[in-house]
């Protein structure tokens, strides 16, 4: 490459450097809005804490996972620790 071509790629780095710089800092200057203590907003009410929903009953058999739990320790007492009844076959 000759010198010419340098100093034209040189250039044109310098320039576009020089339009990255400039542009976000005259944008900013626009969008810049003064407020005072009297135009900001009141404090925002926070809202009240919901309660814990109850838990889902299962659609098909109409029940909820602790009455399962203890129909399951009930009908799985002294059978084998497999299928519907792992975890609670004593």
């Amino acid at each position: 490459m000759n010198t010419r071509h340098w100093r034209t790629a040189l250039a044109s780095v310098g320039w576009g450097l020089v339009w990255l710089a400039t542009a976000p800092t005259s944008h900013a200057a626009d969008n810049f809005t003064a407020v005072s203590a009297a135009d900001t907003p009141a404090k925002a009410k926070k809202p009240k804490p919901s309660k814990a929903p109850k838990p889902p009953a299962n659609p098909s058999t109409g029940e909820s996972k602790a009455e399962r739990d203890k129909r399951l320790l009930r009908e799985c007492r002294g059978k084998t620790n497999a299928g519907a009844c792992e975890g609670f076959a004593s």
